[in-house]
């Protein structure tokens, strides 16, 4: 999809969700994105369960609101745990997504396909117009030489001295911050990763599983980052 586009006509799957879900009828307005920004508006002229089309109204060009933050998390072994988890961080404001590939993990693959239609789903609960974006799955190893953000934050669950993320300096900036599996990190990947200047932080005294570290890492940076627009 394209700003130039007059009419869109939806796949099978889309246009079932169309008539049979949203139940929208002919004539009604609905709002289309490319998950980069862009917002198609356009009138339904067919609600076709197999074919429905849009006509163009308008097109608006959102800029990103959302300062950028980064997952790195070695996935669950359960795959409706990491769908959850992507859902959840998308509709909460996440922009970008590795999964990692950890010592301790349980989950050596993923199927992408998939976990991108879930993204795409917490895209449109959530009304937002950019699209976060998935990477490969990635070793620690490779991961933590790569080039990051001036902020690289690490949770784990080793005793030691660790911040709360309300203590790490100007959250509103770009963050990286990296979960590990249920059997977290191990010491000699807290140690690589402290070596490659990531800070060691705790989101709490409770142990959390692997995704709902995930989205509690989200939530408080979103929700610190709002605090600071207000103080």
């Amino acid at each position: 999809m394209v700003a130039n586009d007059e009419s869109i006509t939806f796949s099978s799957e889309e246009s079932r969700h169309l008539s049979k879900v949203l139940r929208k009828k002919i004539g009604e307005m609905i709002s289309v994105t490319n998950g980069e920004g862009l917002e198609w508006k356009g009138q339904i002229v067919s609600n076709d369960v197999r074919k429905a089309t849009a006509k163009k109204t308008d097109v608006i060009f959102h800029p990103n609101p959302l300062i950028p933050l980064h997952i790195a998390i070695a996935p669950p072994k359960s795959n409706d745990r990491l769908e959850w988890f992507l859902e959840k961080a998308t509709e909460i404001g996440v922009s970008q997504i590795t999964p990692l590939l950890c010592e301790h993990s349980e989950r050596k693959a993923i199927k992408p396909e998939r976990l991108n239609k879930i993204l795409i789903g917490g895209l449109k609960q959530s009304a937002q117009f950019f699209l976060p974006k998935f990477n490969p799955i990635t070793s620690f190893e490779t991961f933590v030489k790569l080039n990051h953000p001036q902020t690289k934050l690490i949770a784990h669950c080793h005793k030691g001295n660790k911040k709360a993320l309300h203590q790490i300096e100007n959250l509103n900036r770009e963050i990286l911050i990296m979960i590990g599996p249920e059997g977290d990190f191990s010491d000699r990947e807290v140690r690589t990763a402290q070596s490659h200047d990531f800070e060691v932080i705790t989101l709490g005294a409770q142990r959390l599983r692997t995704e709902t570290a995930g989205v509690v890492a989200c939530s408080m940076v979103a929700t610190l980052r709002e605090i600071s627009k207000v103080e």
